[in-house]
């Protein structure tokens, strides 16, 4: 007797159409053909289905897209009426994101009985079925909404296009690059190639695609913010399955799967741990962790009284240290962050800032008058600059736009993101603007109130950041790597857990690091970790331990409900906004005394916190001992043991392994 048919549906959506008067010459049709659209896996083959639905849809009463994306509009049309009346409905500034489930549909009759012919014949000859090894490409298209056209291999003629107007087009090309790896044309962007899994392990990743139809690597140079919010974990889910295959028997070994994952990011390798430069030690008891308190944010009062009377700063790490206790009350932090940041040297007078400043105010404006008095003639021959205006002109329309600083139309506060970031351009062409660089200035635009102030503020930001936009991308593969280190010794267990789902090399973390937690806590909450860690205490890296604190806190819940590699990604996507920063930066304070107070704390441990390894015991947050450094993230370097930078030949030298 033949075994039973085993079928596994992997993706299923209704609302998905045909427009047989767009895609056949000569054909009248007062009605759309309304139908779902599933991928199936049925013994051990993927399959694309569309069948038609019984129920059709009267374009006449549909609520739709419009094709500026920023609004939706109502076809309130019959025969006999006026066409395309519109209403609008609703304004949408995150127009990639939240224009997904923005249309619905009106049951709305027609009065000449035309919407009660029967149509089945016409849905039956719609309905298509194919496998995925079958594919050669897909089209993306937008006209209000997306539209997708498939071309199967052995065909010239494309299939009928489906049209998304209910959305879930980006989430069916999401579950199709389970099965299947999707690389753009390079002749035509809007088209996709089609490969399957043993293709796709074969093909640079070069050509692996997050959901916005871009490279991953080109992505991540040009656009790391959306490709890690937006598609950095599903491509990740991907690259998974691909190496598991579509048999658990035939799963490739864990180190296998890193080493792939290492190809993303160039040069990123952290668990290799037989390679050279781990140095192994035993596992260490790093002893009881201490418990600390956070106190209110310093007052304008505390800030007036660390002044002299010619505006110095003085008791300056006792300041530190205050700031790091508690942060800074708003009121304060238009003049604090300026320090805090090196725009105002702690030493200055009130005099020699305002002379300063006055600098400062004509350097910005001559290089803003670079790009500004370039012609539109000029512009067409610079590529570099045309494509930096268009990456900050799409980046500034959906940056804190639910912030009132930012919202609304013609808000004068876009008008400043955009001219700071183009200036920005000039002050560092070769860098340039990478997406992603607007979630860090908003913030200190948003503190300062003054474009000049903000930019040399931005300036000074980017200094530390630099590296996390650069090509290569130096400053994330040496973070991830310490993080790595640091968790080892903070919980070996933890991280053998992590390890063991294939989940060793932190790629999770990567948002985290990328926009320094922009994206993970509230508005006030970002404000808040940055000063503290502007103060430079309580040790070099203190991000890192802002990211052990938060693993820390979720580890039970990850081993408990054994989550694997998939369920990981995913629970720490979600922590998004649902963190407490004062009970994080404890943590973390906690965590870097521990470590501070273990006597035999490894030496590249030290190195990355930049503790002096041959004193232990003393509190580093003590406001007689002097801030350590903060090495900025330009250098690829990591600290020796007396708190200054050392240049190393490899990132392996950080490392260490430990062994239980």
């Amino acid at each position: 007797m033949a075994a039973e048919s085993v079928q596994k549906v992997i993706f299923d959506h209704e609302g998905v159409f045909i427009h047989p008067s767009s895609d056949e010459d000569g054909i009248e049709q007062d009605l759309l053909v309304s139908g779902s659209l599933r991928i199936v896996d049925k013994d051990g083959e993927v399959l694309v289905e569309y069948r038609p639905l019984e129920d059709t849809v009267d374009p006449s009463n549909m609520l739709c897209a419009g094709k500026d994306s920023s609004s939706v509009m109502e076809w309130a049309q019959c025969p006999g009426e006026r066409p395309h009346q519109l209403l609008e409905t609703q304004q949408s500034y995150e127009t990639e994101w939240d224009m997904v489930n923005a249309v619905s549909f009106k049951k709305k009759p027609c009065t000449n009985g035309e919407g009660s012919l029967n149509h089945s014949h016409e849905r039956s000859r719609w309905a298509f079925t194919f496998s995925v090894s079958d594919l050669r490409s897909i089209t993306v298209k937008e006209e209000g909404w997306t539209f997708l056209v498939f071309k199967l291999k052995e065909s010239s003629t494309p299939l009928p296009a489906l049209h998304f107007h209910q959305g879930g087009s980006r989430e069916f090309l999401d579950s199709l690059r389970r099965f299947a790896l999707l690389s753009e044309s390079p002749d035509d962007e809007m088209c996709l190639w089609v490969s399957t899994p043993n293709k796709a392990l074969s093909q640079s990743f070069e050509n692996l695609l997050d959901d916005n139809n871009f490279g991953l690597v080109h992505k991540f140079r040009k656009d790391p913010y959306v490709t890690t919010l937006g598609g950095f974990s599903k491509v990740t889910n991907y690259i998974f399955d691909a190496f598991r295959g579509t048999e658990e028997q035939h799963q490739r070994p864990p180190e296998e799967v890193a080493d792939l994952l290492g190809e993303i990011i160039p040069g990123l390798e952290i668990n290799q741990q037989e390679e050279p430069g781990f140095e192994v030690i035993t596992r260490i008891d790093l002893g009881t962790r201490p418990q600390v308190t956070r106190r209110e944010p310093l007052s304008a009062e505390d800030w007036a009284k660390h002044q002299d009377p010619e505006g110095r700063m003085v008791k300056i790490p006792h300041l530190r240290q205050l700031i790091f206790k508690g942060g800074l009350c708003h009121a304060v932090r238009k003049e604090a962050w300026k320090f805090l940041l090196g725009y105002f040297p702690w030493d200055s007078t009130a005099e020699e800032r305002k002379a300063l400043q006055r600098n400062k105010t004509d350097e910005y404006f001559r290089m803003k008058l670079q790009w500004k008095s370039v012609s539109e003639e000029q512009e067409r021959r610079n590529s570099r600059l045309r494509d930096y205006r268009s990456l900050i002109e799409k980046d500034v329309n959906r940056t804190d736009r639910t912030n009132r600083f930012y919202e609304g139309i013609d808000n004068p506060g876009l008008v400043l993101l955009h001219d700071i970031l183009m200036t920005y351009c000039m002050y560092d062409f070769d860098l340039g603007y990478v997406q992603g660089m607007s979630d860090l200035l908003s913030p200190i635009l948003y503190v300062m109130e003054n474009e000049v102030d903000a930019f040399w503020c931005f300036v000074s930001f980017m200094d530390q950041m630099h590296q996390n936009f650069e090509e290569q991308m130096q400053g994330m593969k040496t973070q991830l790597i310490q993080l790595s280190t640091l968790l080892r010794l903070l919980d070996l267990a933890f991280w053998n857990y992590l390890e063991s789902q294939d989940s060793g090399y932190l790629y999770f973390c990567f948002r985290w690091l990328l926009i320094r937690f922009k994206r993970e806590l509230s508005f006030q909450d970002v404000l808040r970790l940055w000063e503290v860690m502007w103060t430079g205490l309580p040790c070099q890296n203190f991000h890192l331990l802002v990211c052990c604190a938060i693993l820390d806190s979720e580890k039970q819940k990850i081993m408990e409900e054994n989550y694997g590699f998939n369920e990981i990604l995913k629970h720490i996507n979600e922590l998004s906004m649902k963190l407490d920063i004062e009970e994080i930066l404890q943590k973390a304070e906690g965590i870097c005394l521990q470590m501070k107070s273990c006597k035999d704390l490894p030496d590249p441990v030290g190195n990355i916190l930049g503790f002096d390894t041959k004193v232990s015991g003393s509190d580093p947050t003590d406001s007689a001992s002097p801030a350590a450094p903060r090495p900025t993230q330009r250098q690829d370097a990591c600290s020796n043991g007396h708190g200054h930078l050392r240049e190393t030949n490899s990132h392996n030298s950080c490392k260490v392994a430990f062994i239980s």
